[in-house]
């Protein structure tokens, strides 16, 4: 069984967190976890299944180790690659920018040939603009997160995330093998 690539960046330390908890849902023998300030083009390239995970910072901005990391991130070739996305953002302080490095990333890494999994619904969010939307369709790019506002959701949602992209993967037991936590 060949592993999945979880690269996250994080400052406050909210998306590692929920990078684990995801880990901890798909099962540790799947999913090798990856700071991406600690990372190199090789170290991504090396996984077919990859999922990233983002924060939006402020007005739309994408957090610090990504954006250390943006230029390489635009170098890597995706072609054959399935790729899916969470992100986290605050969609009553900056409602008019949530999730929008979800957006950038998604953007980036599409034209660079990735395949994404894990769209999810925009139903249940309170939001002004997203460049993480996907126009008219009612979807965002990914698993949408947001632990200042609705913290007491996320664990259902990554609940129903997990199973989601495990079907979407092909992983070994489907949605079946994913476990269902309440942390």
């Amino acid at each position: 069984m060949s592993k999945i690539g979880l690269f996250y960046g994080s400052d406050e330390g909210n998306t590692e967190a929920v990078a684990l908890r995801i880990r901890a849902r798909l099962g540790e023998e799947r999913v090798d976890v990856h700071d991406i300030a600690d990372v190199t083009q090789l170290e991504i390239a090396d996984y077919d299944q990859m999922i990233f995970g983002i924060p939006t910072w402020d007005f739309g901005q994408i957090q610090s180790d990504w954006e250390e990391f943006w230029e390489d991130v635009q170098e890597i070739d995706f072609n054959g690659k399935t790729v899916a996305l969470f992100g986290l953002g605050d969609q009553f302080g900056y409602g008019d920018y949530f999730l929008d490095a979800m957006g950038m990333l998604h953007d980036v890494i599409v034209g660079n040939g990735a395949t994404i999994v894990g769209h999810w619904s925009t139903e249940g969010y309170e939001f002004e603009a997203s460049k993480a939307e996907i126009s008219d369709e009612g979807l965002f790019v990914g698993l949408a997160i947001d632990e200042d506002q609705q913290e007491e959701l996320t664990a259902g949602r990554l609940n129903r995330w997990c199973r989601q992209i495990a079907s979407e993967l092909d992983l070994d037991g489907g949605a079946d093998s994913v476990e269902q936590l309440d942390d």
